[in-house]
């Protein structure tokens, strides 16, 4: 399967509404309007500037077919990198995401080598997302809980969340 991250550009906005869609969001509060996806569209685009993170569509072939990310972020007193995906529907339960997060779990590791870098990965996907859920487990997440999780960050909006944590490595020199 050629499954491929493309680092996100001007023209992936057309995928980002694609995803932006009752069915494709429903585990995180629903689509949002125009304004607001024009916002999160702009913060994909800044977040390597911004330290740290970057944004991917995810790619069959040629076709974008899904977003993948990773960024630290502060969770229960500790500096961490999280994570969150999207997969189309017509291309879900095709291994895509499985490829996807494989290749971003290299990514993160590579990042992850730098001093003063989060030492785990964490996935907050909702306990309701069962393929998510079962996406984590299969990537070799460790569940350590169910949690209330802000969701979008900065919203004051809390979601059921799952968190699954997977170890980066040990720091060079240890």
């Amino acid at each position: 399967m050629d499954v491929r991250l493309e680092p996100w550009s001007e023209g992936s906005l057309a995928l980002l509404r694609r995803i932006n869609t009752p069915e494709m969001r429903r585990h995180v509060g629903g689509p949002e309007p125009e304004e607001a996806l024009l916002a999160r569209h702009d913060r994909y685009l800044a977040m390597p500037a911004a330290g740290g993170g970057r944004m991917f569509a995810v790619l069959l072939g040629d076709e974008p077919v899904g977003s993948i990310a990773y960024h630290p972020r502060d969770w229960r007193g500790e500096r961490i990198y999280e994570t969150g995906w999207n997969v189309l529907p017509p291309y879900q339960g095709r291994g895509v995401a499985a490829a996807a997060g494989a290749a971003l779990i290299g990514i993160v590791r590579d990042v992850a080598r730098e001093p003063g870098s989060p030492r785990t990965l964490h996935a907050f996907p909702s306990v309701g997302n069962a393929p998510s859920n079962a996406l984590c487990r299969r990537l070799g997440f460790d569940l350590l809980g169910a949690c209330d999780f802000e969701y979008p960050r900065g919203s004051g909006t809390l979601m059921r969340s799952n968190d699954w944590c997977l170890g980066l490595g040990t720091p060079s020199g240890a």
